[in-house]
């Protein structure tokens, strides 16, 4: 009977540890994947993504990064032949972003959407996304740049110095 309470009790810790984890990585996963892939795919792609971190729980916890892997996980799970769709900014309303905005972001590389709208869109800051991409802080910044410079173009923004 003492090895059941064990069992029991090593489950209900292994639960606790990944609620924990995943009340934490949840959100963040899900605004890094949506600004990977788009809203709606992100948000599937972060649920598989924990469902699988679920599963493998005793692996992934100590590894050093692990929402990093589970972005990956999560952007392996939607890496299908479909484009990326960013929502459409309705014409018939006064938008909250400039209506070109989605269609830009859309041209941008997945890098450098992801750390555009990760830093620009959610504050975070350049070590954060680095550790999410598994890549250095300075490749976040070049990445930042090259993806800033692009939207620039593409919505005709010139900066005056």
């Amino acid at each position: 009977m003492r090895a059941a309470d064990e069992s029991v009790s090593a489950g209900d810790a292994r639960r606790e540890a990944f609620t924990r984890f995943a009340r934490d990585a949840e959100p963040r996963l899900r605004i890094a994947l949506a600004a990977a892939v788009g809203q709606e795919l992100g948000k599937d792609a972060a649920d598989e993504a924990l469902a699988y971190g679920w599963e493998h729980w005793e692996r992934i916890e100590p590894m050093e990064n692990p929402i990093g892997y589970l972005y990956r996980v999560g952007r392996n799970w939607v890496r299908t032949p479909r484009r990326l769709r960013l929502p459409a900014v309705p014409v018939d309303h006064t938008p909250y972003v400039e209506p070109a905005l989605p269609a830009a972001l859309a041209s941008l590389s997945d890098r450098q959407r992801v750390v555009v709208v990760l830093v620009h869109g959610f504050d975070w800051k350049h070590a954060e996304v680095a550790s999410l991409l598994g890549i250095d802080t300075p490749t976040v910044a070049t990445h930042l740049r090259r993806g800033l410079a692009k939207l620039r173009r593409h919505l005709k923004v010139e900066i005056h110095a």
